[in-house]
């Protein structure tokens, strides 16, 4: 079978990978940008002709980026971004906020359910499919997980039936906080139990044991990603192994977005040009 990429020597390479009816798209997270785009010396324009011009179908635009967040931005600045990234030719992956639903206080909890609903509107009228929100970030003294996974459950079951109402699948990231490992992902699912929540699975917060088991228990549920350049194996952070990765992935029914996202030191545009490409390299070998 010819190579579906062309020379990877290049800059630019725009040929989404197909393999045995699978369709798997490549985005950015903007997190990757996330200094440049937090001191404003980058823009979400700019960022958008960056991903065009070095080759991503997708671009995931986290909220924190737009002015006045967490207020929701103006109807004029969403369609603007809107309409960039479609005449740049990307689409718009899926955008994202924080909030904290293992608070102990309700009133809180109830605010950072309006902040979801509020952002599931945008995500709407960006065309984004997928929201990501987190679970929470510490399990608050003298209560168990499975308590705070009950109250969480029915907060997040409230932002799931908004996204449902308005078109935008409510995602929840793994992300080393409330939730550390895939047992705790299954679980909060089974609470939630509903069709439009999905998971962003992030390879690279199951930091404890193996990773790669708990990814392949996962992928069931993911709606969307964050591949990363580091994975955690018993705790230790090592090079992800993207083949391996990927196999994963073309094995299962998933199909869509990939997003990736580099963190760390260094020019984040040599970091992004540099692993998009090893992708793209171990997606054309796997063809």
């Amino acid at each position: 079978m010819a190579p579906i990429f062309p020379s990877l020597t290049g800059t630019s390479f725009t040929t989404p990978f197909t393999s045995q009816g699978k369709h798997l798209k490549l985005s950015l997270n903007a997190y990757s940008f996330n200094d440049l785009l937090k001191s404003q010396s980058m823009t979400i324009e700019d960022l958008i002709d960056f991903c065009a011009q070095i080759g991503f179908e997708g671009i995931d635009l986290t909220g924190y980026y737009f002015p006045g967040y967490p207020n929701v931005p103006t109807d004029e600045y969403i369609y603007r971004i809107k309409r960039k990234a479609h005449l740049s030719g990307l689409s718009i992956s899926g955008t994202g906020i924080k909030n904290d639903f293992a608070q102990l206080d309700p009133e809180k909890r109830k605010k950072d359910i309006q902040l979801v609903k509020d952002w599931i509107l945008v995500a709407s009228k960006l065309g984004a499919p997928v929201i990501r929100i987190f679970s929470g970030v510490d399990i608050p003294k003298g209560y168990s997980w499975e308590a705070i996974a009950t109250w969480m459950a029915k907060d997040i079951q409230e932002c799931v039936d908004f996204g449902q109402a308005h078109g935008v699948i409510v995602a929840l990231q793994n992300h080393n906080d409330f939730i550390k490992n895939s047992q705790q992902v299954k679980d909060l699912f089974k609470l939630v139990n509903r069709e439009w929540f999905g998971l962003v699975l992030d390879i690279g917060s199951y930091q404890q044991g193996d990773p790669f088991s708990q990814i392949q228990d996962s992928i069931p549920l993911a709606v969307n990603w964050q591949l990363k350049e580091e994975m955690y194996l018993d705790g230790k952070a090592v090079k992800t192994d993207v083949t391996k990765i990927l196999k994963m992935i073309l094995a299962s029914n998933y199909k869509g977005f990939i997003p990736i996202e580099t963190l760390g030191k260094g020019d984040p545009k040599q970091k992004v040009g540099q692993f998009l490409k090893e992708i793209k390299e171990a997606l054309n070998n796997l063809s």
